[in-house]
């Protein structure tokens, strides 16, 4: 590698690793036409009280948007700004400790969103019987089933009261029957003032759920406006990207 004997094998690897990785270090500059953007110049405004979705292909950045959102991810350029105490609901996982219990988790996601123990106590009863997950809640829950999990992180990130709720595609690991549950107390909230940012494929939940809409592609907002029009546009798209498979004739077929 490079000049015989110029230094021992690490030695040599070490100064060549660089320009194999095509990286920056060494001097050796990468090639900005291959950064890839996860997001691009998002500039986006969500009132009080909105219920705002974000839609996409996967990919487009949905995840990642809200993931900024939520101060669990930096963003690279730009900032954020966020009045008032916001919950988010992402992929399953996150927001619980897992050695903890269904029971001790709920008081810390409460005092984390500022709530004394009086008032998470009052919350309790009713955290738990939406989650329907009783038998378990003193069960660490890092024994738990993903739709257990979701049932139960859904439940407190909704009846904890924050101002600002952020719901991921997550909920789709529940059965249809929580799904309407979930999408219930969703609208229940919005009437209380309280905005709420959601992600799902699910066209028909988020046409129900949400008065405005974001279409993201390939980590850009390329629409924002009327939730209907959006999914319009979302849908149109979709169909346009589609694959079109063209099957040939099966051997010896017969015309009908």
């Amino acid at each position: 590698m490079g000049q015989i004997n110029s230094g021992t094998f690490k030695e040599e690897i070490l100064k060549f690793w660089p320009i194999i990785r095509n990286s920056k270090t060494g001097g050796i500059e990468s090639n900005n036409d291959n950064e890839i953007w996860a997001l691009k110049d998002i500039n986006l405004t969500v009132n009080k009280g909105e219920v705002l979705g974000i839609i996409g292909r996967n990919g487009a950045g949905k995840s990642t948007l809200l993931k900024i959102l939520s101060r669990i991810t930096s963003p690279t350029e730009g900032k954020i700004k966020i009045n008032g105490k916001l919950a988010s609901l992402l992929e399953v996982g996150t927001g619980f400790h897992p050695e903890l219990t269904g029971r001790e988790n709920i008081f810390l996601n409460g005092s984390i969103l500022g709530m004394t123990k009086v008032d998470i106590q009052k919350k309790f009863d009713e955290i738990v019987n939406f989650s329907g997950i009783e038998k378990f809640i003193d069960t660490p829950v890092k024994r738990y089933s993903s739709g257990m999990y979701v049932r139960l992180a859904f439940a407190v990130a909704a009846h904890l009261e924050p101002e600002i709720l952020i719901v991921d595609e997550v909920l789709a690991v529940g059965d249809q029957s929580f799904q309407d549950k979930c999408l219930g107390k969703m609208q229940s909230v919005s009437k209380s003032g309280r905005t709420i940012l959601f992600v799902s494929h699910n066209l028909h939940a988020v046409r129900k759920l949400c008065q405005r809409g974001v279409l993201l592609e390939n980590g850009v907002m390329i629409m924002e406006g009327d939730i209907d029009q959006v999914l319009t546009s979302y849908t149109q798209k979709k169909h346009k990207q589609a694959p079109k498979v063209d099957l040939p004739p099966a051997e010896n077929s017969e015309p009908i």
